[in-house]
């Protein structure tokens, strides 16, 4: 990473992934990007988590709140990493922010957390002017030790990304981030209300979700660049399987 521009630690995550057909994130992504998979499989995952501390580098003061955001993970032809449907925040100034500095699509929301020994809950309600109607409402908490994920796993293909993708003005912009790989449980959660997917032109993914919990995360970021589609990055035509390296 080029530069250190916001340093940010994530707490209590809930990792929720549906495993999708890819074509289903195809048709939403830009020309420049394709649908990473994994043995064949894409995913849309929602991630909830507390963002604290966010600041630049070297400030004494940051912020807080909650986050909730739909994603997938997608390849520019050399780089994997996450591109946003949406990212929900309890935080106008923070919101500000990120959609003038970053480009991402990031909506103000009432938001609550709530915490009850190891379990978890959060509930939240967009609340942006003209965007759709979006609501979520769950409990989670883990249920085994933390982990590293093995490399070449389907968990770390789904939690290990160094970089996000948006796309503003007609063009895709990237970021890089770097952390320490997450400690990763297996973990439980009751979903009562959950309109992430209607609210992003989704259908409800079939099936349950496979669902992960990490404790903590200390994170830093790099400014948004400009993603180069005229050179060896743009990605080709349809998805691309990640493959699967060997965890030694």
């Amino acid at each position: 990473m080029k530069r250190r521009l916001l340093e940010m630690r994530w707490l209590d995550a809930l990792f929720a992934h549906w495993r999708v057909d890819p074509a289903t994130v195809e048709a939403r992504l830009p020309d420049a990007l394709s649908a990473a998979t994994y043995e064949g499989d894409a995913y849309l995952g929602v991630v909830q988590f507390e963002m604290t501390d966010i600041r630049p580098r070297g400030f004494p003061v940051g912020l807080s709140f909650p986050e909730l955001n739909l994603r997938t993970y997608v390849t520019d032809g050399d780089t994997k990493g996450v591109y946003f449907f949406n990212l929900d925040a309890a935080d106008p100034v923070g919101v500000g922010v990120a959609r003038g500095l970053f480009r991402l699509p990031y909506y103000r929301a009432s938001m609550d957390v709530t915490r009850d020994g190891d379990r978890v809950t959060v509930t939240s309600h967009r609340t942006h002017r003209g965007a759709p109607e979006a609501h979520f409402d769950a409990t989670y908490w883990p249920v085994g030790d933390t982990a590293t994920p093995e490399p070449g796993s389907l968990e770390a293909f789904l939690v290990e990304n160094y970089r996000f993708y948006t796309e503003g003005r007609d063009r895709v912009y990237y970021g890089d981030i770097a952390h320490e790989p997450w400690p990763l449980a297996p973990a439980e959660a009751e979903i009562r209300t959950n309109t992430l997917f209607e609210a992003n032109g989704f259908a409800e993914p079939a099936g349950e979700p496979l669902l992960h919990y990490a404790p903590a995360s200390d994170v830093v970021a790099d400014r948004i660049r400009r993603l180069d589609t005229d050179g060896a990055t743009r990605a080709g035509d349809g998805a691309v399987d990640i493959p699967v390296v060997d965890a030694d």
